[in-house]
Parts: C-alpha cells; sequence; structure tokens
C-alpha cells in the first residue's frame, strides 16, 4: 500500500533572504536579487552580475575550524537543513534518526575548493594541496556533512542531474517515503559556485547574460532575454510520511503526490527542440497523482532566462494543453518563473522553487515573474507579467529542466485530511 509523503519543514539561504521568512516577503514584495558580482574581480569578464547570497554571518553556524574544513557549498546546505529541522520540530524524541535520509544535491559540488586547489598545484606544486581537497569539493558532501552534523542515519543520496538535481531529490525522496523504505527525508540542494572558473565556463558556452542592468538580466520569457545570471543558496524541505507526521503533531504545509523524470536524449546543453522530453516528465507527474494538466492551478516554470530553454518549456507546457484538448487554458494557466527573483541556482534551483510553490499554496499567493516588458510570441502563455495574483491553489507543478537532457517535475498538493 502506498503511503501518503507530506511537508513538514523548510530551510532556505537564498539570494533575496537567509532564512524562509525573508525569502518568502522578498518574493511578495517582487524584489530582485541580482547585482555586482563581488566575489571575484570581474575586470576580465563579460558577465558583471549575479545573485550572491548576502550579508550571511557563517560564525553564527560554524567555528574557523568548520568554516574551514567545509567549502561554501556545504555550509549553505547545512544552515539550510538546521533551518529545516527547527521548524519540523523532529527530535529524537518523536523520530527514530536511523529512519532519516538525506537527498540533498548539487550540480557541481566545491567548485571555489577546486578552482583554489588547483591554483595551489599549478603554482606551488602537488605537495601543497590540503588534504581535505577531495572531501570539501566532492558533490555528495552536502549531503555527507548534514548528516555528519544532525546525526541522521538513513539513506544518503546525492542525485547529480545537473539544474534538475534538487527537484530529483525531492522526487525520489517522495517516492522513498511513499513505498515505506523511510519515514522521514530532508531533501534538496545547494550550490555556490560563483568564483572564477565557474563564471568562466559558463560564460565561454554562452550561457550567462552579459546585462549590467540588473532589472534587465535575468528575465524569463522577455523577448529580449540573453541568457541566465549565475546564483548561488541551498534549500531544504522535509518529507515525512503522512502517518509519523500526525503522530507527532507535526505541522503539514503541502503534499507531495506527483513526480515525474526524463531524458531528453538530445545534446548536452540544448534541450530538445519539440519540448517532447520536457513534456514527458510533466506527464509522467501527472500520471502519478492521477490527474489531468487541466487540474494545474500553477506551474513554477524552469524558466531560465535563456533563450532555447523559455521557449523550448513553452512548447512542452502546450503541447500537454493541446493533448489533453484544452488548448483554451492557455491564458488562465499560470505560469511564471522566480528565478526572475533569484537567479539560477543550478543545483539548488529546484528546491528553493518547490520552497516558493509550498509557500505560495500556504498563502493563496502566485509569484510574478519580475521585470518583463518585451512579450515574446514563442512564450505566449500566462507568465504572471510583475505582479502577483492572489489565488487559492490546490495542484502546483513545479519544473526542472537541466544539461544533458535531464528533465523533472514535481506535484505539490494543498493538504486535506
Amino acid at each position: 500500500m502506498e503511503r501518503r509523503v507530506v511537508i513538514t519543514g523548510l530551510g532556505a539561504v537564498t539570494p533575496i533572504g537567509n532564512n524562509v521568512d525573508e525569502f518568502w516577503k522578498s518574493i511578495e514584495e517582487n524584489k530582485c536579487g541580482i547585482d555586482k558580482i563581488t566575489e571575484i574581480d570581474t575586470t576580465d569578464f563579460k558577465t558583471k552580475l549575479a545573485a550572491e547570497v548576502k550579508n550571511l554571518n557563517e560564525e553564527q553556524y560554524f567555528d574557523q575550524k568548520q568554516i574551514k574544513r567545509l567549502d561554501k557549498v556545504s555550509r549553505l546546505a547545512i544552515i539550510a537543513a538546521k533551518e529545516a529541522l527547527d521548524d519540523s520540530k523532529i527530535t529524537e524524541e518523536n523520530t527514530n534518526f536511523n529512519n532519516v535520509g538525506i537527498f540533498v544535491s548539487s550540480g557541481i559540488g566545491g567548485l571555489n575548493t577546486i578552482e583554489t586547489q588547483c591554483t595551489i598545484n599549478c603554482e606551488k606544486g602537488n605537495r601543497r594541496l590540503s588534504p581535505m581537497f577531495i572531501p570539501m569539493s566532492i558533490a555528495n558532501m552536502p549531503a555527507a556533512n548534514i548528516s555528519i552534523e544532525l546525526g541522521l542515519k538513513g539513506e544518503s543520496i546525492s542525485t547529480v542531474t545537473a539544474c534538475s538535481s534538487s527537484t530529483n531529490s525531492i522526487g525520489e525522496a517522495y517516492r522513498t517515503i511513499k513505498n515505506g523504505y523511510e519515514e522521514v527525508i530532508f531533501a534538496g540542494g545547494s550550490e555556490a559556485a560563483i568564483c572564477k572558473v565557474g563564471i568562466a565556463g559558463f560564460e565561454n558556452m554562452k550561457a550567462l547574460s552579459f546585462s549590467e542592468d540588473k532589472n534587465r538580466a535575468s528575465i524569463p520569457f522577455d523577448k529580449e532575454r540573453n541568457g541566465f545570471v549565475m546564483g548561488e543558496g541551498a534549500g531544504v524541505i522535509i518529507l515525512e510520511e503522512l502517518e509519523h507526521a500526525l503522530k507527532r503533531n507535526a505541522k503539514i504545509y503541502a503534499e507531495v503526490v506527483g513526480y515525474g523524470s526524463s531524458s531528453d536524449a538530445y545534446h548536452i546543453t540544448s534541450p530538445e527542440p519539440t519540448g517532447e522530453g520536457g513534456a514527458r516528465a510533466m506527464q509522467r507527474a501527472l500520471d502519478d497523482a492521477k490527474i489531468k494538466i487541466t487540474d494545474i492551478d500553477y506551474i513554477n516554470a524552469h524558466g531560465t532566462s535563456t533563450c532555447l530553454n523559455d521557449s523550448t518549456e513553452t512548447k512542452a507546457i502546450k503541447h500537454l494543453l493541446k493533448n489533453a484538448n484544452a488548448e483554451d487554458m492557455k491564458e488562465s494557466l499560470l505560469v511564471s518563473s522566480t528565478k526572475s527573483n533569484t537567479g539560477h541556482l543550478l543545483g539548488a534551483a529546484g528546491v528553493v522553487e518547490a520552497i516558493a510553490c509550498i509557500k505560495a499554496i500556504e498563502n493563496s499567493l502566485v509569484p510574478a515573474t519580475i521585470n518583463y516588458k518585451v512579450k515574446d510570441e514563442e512564450c505566449d502563455l500566462n507568465v504572471v507579467p510583475n505582479k502577483n495574483i492572489n489565488k487559492d491553489l490546490k495542484y502546483v507543478m513545479s519544473n526542472s529542466l537541466g544539461f544533458g537532457g535531464h528533465n523533472a517535475s514535481i506535484i505539490l498538493a494543498k493538504y486535506e485530511k
């Protein structure tokens, strides 16, 4: 018998807020977290803007030894996980920590550490490399360090699927609990790739926006979009088997009811041009939830602000509507991208956007696509331009479409007894 899976804890560190309340308030106020890059000297770069985490006092969370031994990608993950744990009120008295899993991902891992240590290797020789180089840089370490820090002893799994990583983590955690393998799972992702090699890598593949106007840089679905804006941060949500949550009188934010994933099998960076791959992931999530696209009230799109992604994702959504003989829903189905607020958090994007969806359900508010100006005939959905919409939400979909053709979609629902 399949079990119901609910969400009972939230934690986030983002470019528009260092906890969930700050993050959501910024969404409500249509704030943009993009600004001039401060973490590196951009003199030799075309890219001048990013969405950095701001005013985060890490010494509140870590001593100097920990800061030195943990890459930023792990530090951000731990901070988000601690907030989620506190929010959930899970303790060793009400939960067996042997049955608490950690499905936390990173699309890239400790890129700052990789850059620093490779520079040392080139300039000073191999004997000067830190013995912590590998443990600080590998992509499973956000999950591992959360496990160590909080004493969680269930399954610890890192699903690395580029920009779909944390959405896949949530989906796989949902399946694991639904099928009886764990009671509770911390699911999400972390990314901290704003460094010289990170910016250069994406810049040289022409993926980043070169705009120097922070309000016209991450502009999903806008005809003038010209690339994504690199973001950093982390998010963790706590998924819990319903009866376990009820037994300890947990606050239930929402329910996970559907998950689908697919592969484009097309190209290492470009999406399959018809949107068929993304549409299959969404349809699989709908089938899992036993609902139709016409039941969805709001889609939080991947919406990266790249020319190819936004037009292809539009095609994918329209493909679903056509198959359901619901093309007349094109204007009423609300589809926005909160990457206009946060930039693109890569492997952490999916979970931060899932948190936006959860708060949207809780507050009956659909986030706008901010800084939108120029309509694109290829992106002709209702992209909720510039103003939030008050609406009671029952079913919400969140999409992530990663490099390599990794597509993932989850469906969240208002919890009903």
